[in-house]
């Protein structure tokens, strides 16, 4: 489940969860050829102009597979380029995700496609639409025992953490806001630059888990956490409530997520220890988990890397599409992994995706939890006395 401020739920519709239910789209054989040969300006003088994936980011299937989504959606409205022609679905298609994918501005894409900047916001803006409403499947919480399984156990091999069901983390979308903005002050944060926070909960694939967006920069990680629909089900057992696993010492350990310093201390969100003295056990438990959390910071710096119109530093952008957008670039993130997608393998795999900002540190730690944190990190150094 995601929870982006502004986000419109769609209906429920049959196969919503079986993203193979859809047939792919079959592009032309020839669009391609001649689409690359209308591109002007410095996009044009790329070595690589003719290479799809060069332009796009994506592979044809994935292309292909994206279209058959939205098209019932962006066919409804007409759309023209400059010299009056109807783009087709292709068309409108690959303009928006080199809007996403280059994060270049609207006029350097209405200059590259021969559009203005009105009909490069249209389309764009057509496609988050569309991708909200039928592609959100790709952004679920596993709704099966076996597919929680296989997340767990791909956890507990990156080092040894058991009944781990995924790795949380925040990150900053930099913007421009308009000067003389009263409100501009809440979207400070602790860098002094206006940010919107992105939230994500990822599992060991990278792929996103349950986001949440449109918050403040100025908020806390734990805020934005104490405020999430996820939260709220973690607390009435609704989520994070599965089966217990058994330790060899006898302790009974629930699932949980991890974070890193900047989350409470919860019974279902496990966090490293902030003490100066660490003892053996616990530094040893430290490195368990900043090694698995790696996933959540490696996903966000690949969303960044990825998806650049959410990498830099957003122009003046619209506060409640902003976070829609960033919802769609989440599931476009997933839909790449889904999808099997090798182009994904070229992009390099960096744990960077907030240069700049430090952990925060979150001092509240749940009495309970506390004590599973004890039991988990004696038993992975092996010292558990029954």
């Amino acid at each position: 489940m995601s929870s982006i401020k502004g986000f419109k739920k769609r209906k429920k519709t049959e196969n919503k969860d079986d993203h193979t239910a859809t047939p792919l789209y079959s592009q032309p054989s020839d669009w391609w050829h001649h689409f690359s040969h209308r591109i002007s300006g410095p996009l044009a003088q790329s070595k690589d102009i003719g290479k799809f994936e060069s332009v796009l980011k994506i592979s044809r299937k994935t292309f292909n597979y994206i279209c058959s989504l939205v098209e019932k959606d962006m066919l409804a409205r007409s759309c023209v380029d400059l010299n009056g022609n109807h783009l087709s679905l292709n068309d409108q298609v690959a303009v928006a995700l080199r809007r996403l994918s280059s994060g270049e501005s609207l006029s350097t894409i209405g200059d590259s496609f021969l559009m203005n900047q009105s009909a490069v916001s249209q389309v764009t803006w057509l496609f988050v639409e569309a991708m909200e409403e039928r592609g959100l499947h790709h952004l679920s919480w596993p709704s099966t025992e076996t597919a929680m399984e296989e997340i767990k156990f791909k956890f507990e091999n990156i080092r040894g953490l058991s009944n781990c069901c995924g790795a949380v983390d925040s990150t900053h979308i930099l913007m421009t806001l308009p000067s003389g903005d009263t409100e501009n002050s809440v979207w400070l944060d602790r860098k002094k630059n206006c940010s919107m926070i992105l939230q994500a909960i990822v599992d060991p694939d990278l792929r996103f888990r349950d986001v949440v967006g449109g918050w403040p920069g100025s908020l806390s990680d734990e805020y934005v956490l104490r405020h999430s629909e996820f939260f709220k089900l973690a607390e009435e057992g609704k989520r994070l409530n599965g089966a217990e696993k058994m330790l060899p010492e006898g302790t009974a350990l629930r699932e949980y997520i991890i974070g890193d310093t900047g989350f409470p201390l919860l019974p279902w969100l496990l966090t490293p220890y902030e003490c100066k003295d660490l003892s053996d056990v616990e530094v040893e438990f430290n490195k368990r988990v900043v090694a698995t959390h790696m996933v959540a910071k490696r996903a966000l710096a690949r969303l960044k890397q990825m998806w650049k119109i959410i990498q830099g530093v957003m122009w003046k952008p619209d506060k409640h599409k902003l976070p829609r957008i960033v919802l769609v670039c989440c599931i476009l993130h997933n839909i790449v992994i889904d999808m099997e997608d090798g182009v994904m393998d070229e992009v390099p795999l960096c744990p960077q995706h907030d240069s700049g900002y430090q952990d925060q540190t979150c001092e509240f730690a749940d009495n309970t939890a506390y004590t599973m944190r004890e039991k988990l990190s004696l038993h992975l150094s092996g010292n558990l006395s029954t």
